[in-house]
């Protein structure tokens, strides 16, 4: 592996009446002989007097740290002894939160890992209100902020800075550093996140063409940002598709390794859109669609993220009707994140509880003695709609029920569907069945909780062997490790960008045929799904 940053040992012949070699000439040469390559070195200007000072006083020989850089090698800083450690930090810099590793440069170890909250939150839950705001100040106020921002896009650069400050300093403390011994930073997040990192007008990634200003993120460096890691410290920002497709994918799919195999594989992420992506080392195609937000609480009146006090995962006995639910830390329930929605739908259907529609029976006509009395104790009739009680008062966090109400269970089949129509599209594009691919890799909090079983169960995933899934948690993340880690994935990814067939699924005809037919359970031919029992009929 060849790390973003190196420690190189030099030596150098201190000067003499008969060499009046320049301190600096005498590194860059000292260098130079030391690299061997063809490769430039550069030596920033800020960087001359502290380097070339502590050159003199450890006697011409030492240690430089160099940013090893697609333009060619930085010189970071020069130390008078091998540095023990160096360290850098890898972020996912998610819309609803930071999620974070500090990873030893050297050997590839984890030395801390950490997440927080994203504090843009306070400035709009979702992607687009935070480029309305970043962008509306502008209008009423005619003014700009300190460099040229708009006071909108100034204030949530800020605010997510100072996250990232916290959490790199939370990391630091938890491995025995300070902030500063950070020596580099990568960051893997979505394309319009990437923008209001950088203060960059996102203005026009929601409007008609939908242009961002940028895919490829000059090298930058963490002073530049006013980043609380050391000032030299490179800033790897993964580079994105458009407006629709992020660093974040780029960083699943160099995680998933599909673009390194020969036989083709699918990679899905759900969040608060559904991205999916297709093909090999030799070609990809793309698309994502809103299939996310049931599943991530964007839609459930009960629903939340996967954390503490989220139910992800349930069960209805079809015998006794005993059911079971666990939470993410086995404390009293709050709410169900989407391994524990999906669970629970599957349930209700495989018992009889919902028909094929996802709409919920009436316990009044139902004929098996044992199922009628759960359904009576269960499903109860709030304002004229029907819902489903998971968890009572005196089970649930401060005594408020969980519930899932018709309007939930909707959206849940509306989410499913679109899953599903998102994979058939995306596969009939290039001629192929799903018992073609050698692996599906599902990504996220949802692939890492989620239960295959039940999602071919509701028809959101094809009825393939279990054997072809494979969970990877937080794809995002792994990317943004590797690209610290190792030279080989930062070239990588400008491979896969240059390799991405993106399509638009809003204005695809054949999406919506297969929406409408997916959304029953588990679809509207059962023959597409041979394990999964076929009850029909609707009440």
């Amino acid at each position: 592996m060849k790390p973003i940053v190196y420690s190189v040992r030099v030596e150098a012949a201190p000067p003499g009446l008969h060499d009046n070699t320049a301190d600096l000439d005498r590194l860059q040469q000292a260098l130079a002989t030391t690299l061997a390559d063809d490769r430039s070195l550069t030596i920033p200007f800020d960087r001359i007097v502290p380097v070339t000072r502590v050159f003199r006083e450890s006697g011409f020989s030492g240690y430089a740290l160099l940013n090893n850089l697609e333009q060619g090698w930085v010189l970071a800083d020069f130390l008078a002894s091998r540095p023990q450690l160096l360290a850098g930090m890898a972020l996912d810099l998610g819309t609803t939160h930071l999620e974070a590793t500090l990873l030893d440069l050297d050997s590839g170890k984890t030395l801390a890992e950490g997440n927080l909250e994203n504090t843009q939150i306070s400035f709009g839950a979702d992607i687009l209100s935070r480029i309305h705001y970043a962008t509306g100040k502008r209008r009423q106020q005619k003014q700009l902020a300190p460099d040229f921002l708009d006071p909108g896009l100034y204030e949530l650069q800020q605010v997510i800075v100072s996250a990232i400050n916290k959490l790199a300093g939370q990391l630091a403390a938890e491995a025995g550093l300070q902030p500063d011994e950070i020596r580099a930073l990568s960051v893997s997040g979505n394309t319009t996140m990437a923008h209001l990192f950088l203060g960059v007008d996102p203005y026009h990634i929601c409007r008609e063409p939908y242009i961002p200003l940028f895919n490829r993120a000059p090298a930058l460096e963490a002073a530049q940002l006013k980043l609380a890691i050391h000032g030299a410290a490179p800033v790897w920002i993964m580079p994105s598709v458009g407006s629709y497709f992020g660093g974040d994918l780029i960083s699943g799919i160099l995680a998933s390794g599909m673009a390194q195999s020969e036989k083709t594989r699918m990679l899905i992420d759900v969040g608060t859109n559904a991205e999916v992506v297709l093909g090999n080392n030799d070609w990809l195609i793309a698309c994502a669609g809103a299939a996310g937000p049931a599943l991530e609480g964007g839609v459930a009146r009960m629903g939340m993220r996967a954390g503490p006090g989220a139910i992800e995962y349930v069960s209805i006995d079809p015998a006794s009707y005993e059911m079971k639910y666990r939470t993410i830390d086995n404390g009293p329930p709050r709410g169900i994140c989407g391994s524990g929605l999906i669970d629970l739908v599957a349930a209700l259907y495989l018992t009889q509880m919902i028909d094929i529609r996802g709409k919920f029976r009436d316990p009044e006509k139902e004929q098996d003695p044992v199922r009628a009395v759960f359904m009576k104790e269960h499903i109860q009739e709030h304002g004229g709609q029907r819902s489903f009680l998971v968890a009572g008062k005196n089970e649930s966090y401060q005594g408020r029920e969980v519930l899932l109400e018709q309007i939930d269970l909707d959206a849940m089949i509306r989410s499913k569907a679109a899953m599903y129509a998102i994979l058939t599209t995306l596969i009939s594009q290039v001629g192929l069945e799903f018992s073609d691919l050698e692996e599906i890799t599902v990504a996220g909090a949802f692939g890492r909780h989620i239960n295959p079983e039940r999602a071919i169960t509701l028809g959101m995933l094809p009825d393939l062997p279990r054997s072809v899934y494979r969970a990877i948690g937080n794809s995002s993340l792994r990317g943004a490790e590797q690209v610290l880690l190792d030279e080989a994935a930062r070239r990588a990814c400008e491979k896969i960008v240059s390799s991405i067939t993106y399509i638009e699924l809003n204005v695809n005809q054949e999406f919506m045929i297969r929406f409408s037919g997916s959304r029953f359970i588990p679809h509207t031919d059962s023959s597409l799904f041979p394990s999964v029992p076929s009850f029909g009929g609707m009440e």
